[in-house]
């Protein structure tokens, strides 16, 4: 009964479509397909996210195929199966708990529609589309709860060899699920563990609006990253200096080398939630996408919506 009735709207709204069409110019038909298309996407999907792009459209999409664009987006398809179904299900909790509303950027999930799989993969958009679809396919439906409610699965891409309690870096009240875990697998398989980036002293002056650069590190986290930095007589969180400097993460030295001054970071990221290179990591030392999950989101439970 649930397929005949679906049928039956998508027919009367194809025929409301095609009484629209008539008389109309060629712009205000692509648009009414449009928005058509995205009625009858609702009328076969059980989740349709709403994808604000950065062109400023809008798109509704099927969430199962949201998740190959997302997945494409924020993880390597040179990943093992079991990292991409690990991140298929984050990203699946993730819009979920954000009521299907997002956007494509990394404010909340990149995705790439087939367009820019086809410009990224080339020759290779076949074999690594079939790959994460295989990956969405296989974890269909699952979930991340806590306590019985989707949980905010936060993901990064690289940790420096721990991940790091949600509030050290948020600013919020602590979260059960996000506090920091050993992650030794990515330092083995990320070629760009380490970076160097260089600043000449004016440049690190201008950005940080200071008149010297005295450095002095007032404090750590656990997980190694800054907590409090002194330059120049100022006071900076670590996240400060990062967003400052556009910096890779929050852990980070600075040594002074000739007339420039270097700071190299471990890791890539905020540091909270899942590692995607830990991710790769584990799944080659034979963890199942199910034991990534719950090693990288302390106490959830994987269940299907």
């Amino acid at each position: 009964m649930k397929i005949l009735k679906k049928l039956m709207i998508m027919i009367f709204l194809f025929y409301i479509v095609i009484q629209s069409l008539d008389g109309l110019g060629t712009s205000t038909t692509i648009d009414l397909i449009t928005n058509y298309k995205q009625i009858f996407s609702s009328a076969v999907s059980k989740y349709l996210v709403k994808v604000t792009r950065k062109t400023g459209n809008i798109d509704y999409i099927d969430l199962e195929t949201y998740l190959i664009g997302v997945v494409a987006g924020e993880m390597p398809a040179t990943f093992e199966i079991e990292a991409l179904k690990a991140q298929a299900v984050a990203s699946r909790t993730f819009a979920l708990s954000r009521n299907l509303k997002v956007d494509d950027s990394t404010q909340t999930q990149v995705y790439l529609d087939d367009d820019a799989m086809k410009k990224n993969w080339g020759a290779d958009y076949e074999e690594k589309r079939k790959k994460i679809k295989e990956a969405v396919d296989a974890t269909k439906g699952e979930v991340l709860t806590y306590n019985g409610n989707l949980i905010s699965s936060v993901f990064f891409s690289c940790s420096n060899g721990s991940t790091e309690d949600n509030n050290n870096y948020f600013n919020v009240v602590e979260i059960p699920y996000l506090r920091a875990v050993s992650s030794p697998w990515d330092e083995t398989v990320n070629l760009n563990f380490s970076v160097d980036k260089s600043f000449t002293e004016s440049e690190l002056k201008d950005k940080l609006s200071v008149n010297k650069l005295d450095i002095k590190v007032i404090s750590y986290y656990d997980s190694g990253r800054i907590n409090v930095i002194e330059i120049g007589g100022k006071e900076f969180t670590g996240r400060e200096v990062r967003e400052l400097l556009g910096l890779r993460s929050t852990d980070f030295t600075i040594s002074k080398v000739d007339s420039k001054y270097i700071i190299t970071t471990k890791g890539s990221g905020h540091g909270v939630g899942m590692s995607q290179y830990g991710a790769q990591g584990m799944a080659l030392s034979n963890y199942s996408y199910k034991e990534i999950l719950l090693y990288y989101y302390n106490g959830v439970k994987l269940e299907k919506k």
